[in-house]
């Protein structure tokens, strides 16, 4: 019976740094993974790149494993391994454009619209799962790069799904309450030393102040900011735009 792999390209893509996922779908799209086998619980293959390497990835986790290459031998994370993931994955099926194009901030669709009932549930359920990524920091320091890990995640997942939205009121606003859900997240203990939340964040202002210039209508929902203690002052942009409609 196929070992079925408990990820799926989504979870690989936002779960891996931009870099070493290009270097990967370059692996896995130029027939660079060969003699892939399924194993107990994992799956191994020749990966071949300045020579090949032996590499074995578990089912349960794309992040797990072991390759023979530098990283892979310092027990990190490497191209060779993400590579084998994806065929595992894809079962050696091409990979799609969209899906081999990494996410790294938000974007402004430039398309306008709102979402109907049944869209909006679902985009709103897609921002608490990611916004589940994004959590206070308890543990010791060994775990510190595991943390920083989740929290790009989530960041990567919100940059997708706010990238994917049209442009109206009804949507500035599910950007706008994603913002103050993540200040929050800030002010309870999340550890953003890296800067990674605060950058998604400046981002996604730049994408609102696209969404004014486009529909001045967005200005309106920014009214709900002058009265918010934030973190930073990210909302001072937003605010000033409220004063000069």
């Amino acid at each position: 019976m196929p070992v079925q792999p408990k990820y799926d390209l989504a979870k690989i893509k936002y779960a891996t740094d931009t870099p070493t996922f290009e270097k990967a779908v370059g692996l896995y799209g130029g027939g660079k993974v060969t003699q892939f086998k399924e194993e107990i619980g994992a799956y191994s293959a020749i990966v071949v790149g300045t020579k090949p390497y032996r590499v074995v990835v578990e089912a349960r986790r794309h992040d797990d494993g072991h390759c023979e290459c530098y990283l892979g031998q310092k027990g990190a994370l490497c191209k060779h391994m993400v590579a084998v993931a994806i065929y595992a994955v894809q079962q050696g099926k091409p990979l799609a454009e969209e899906d081999g194009r990494p996410i790294t901030e938000p974007v402004c669709s430039g398309k306008s619209g709102m979402l109907d009932r049944n869209e909006l549930a679902t985009v709103k359920a897609s921002i608490t799962q990611a916004l589940r990524y994004i959590k206070p920091y308890h543990g010791p320091s060994r775990l510190w790069f595991s943390y920083q890990n989740s929290l790009s995640e989530g960041c990567n997942r919100l940059a997708k799904i706010v990238s994917d939205l049209p442009i109206s009121e009804q949507t500035a606003g599910l950007i706008v309450d994603v913002l103050l859900r993540l200040d929050r997240k800030l002010s309870v203990g999340t550890d953003d030393s890296d800067g990674i939340v605060g950058g998604f964040m400046e981002e996604a202002v730049r994408v609102l102040e696209e969404y004014a210039a486009l529909d001045p209508d967005c200005i309106n929902v920014f009214s709900r900011l002058e009265s918010e203690d934030t973190c930073f002052g990210w909302e001072e942009p937003l605010t000033r735009l409220v004063g000069k409609k």
